[in-house]
């Protein structure tokens, strides 16, 4: 599903995995949406995900999240 919003950016609810998440994805953790601002690549395919709060996730390589992502429009 994909909406538009403010700004003439195109939001869409995404499924990510370790092999798929993004710098600027919305993660919805606890009930709070944290976005993604840096990815490290762990061995074996899992990933580690800073969000902008500074809390660290790591997940791996079959773990799927739903997330939010924004597309600016150009």
């Amino acid at each position: 599903m994909s909406r538009w919003a403010p700004g003439g950016a195109l939001v869409s609810m995404v499924e990510v995995t370790a092999a798929t998440v993004q710098c600027g994805d919305v993660i919805q953790l606890g009930g709070r949406a944290c976005r993604v601002m840096d990815l490290v690549q762990l061995p074996q395919g899992a990933k580690r995900l800073l969000f902008e709060s500074g809390e660290l996730l790591t997940i791996h390589t079959r773990t799927r999240l739903v997330a939010v992502r924004v597309r600016r429009r150009r």
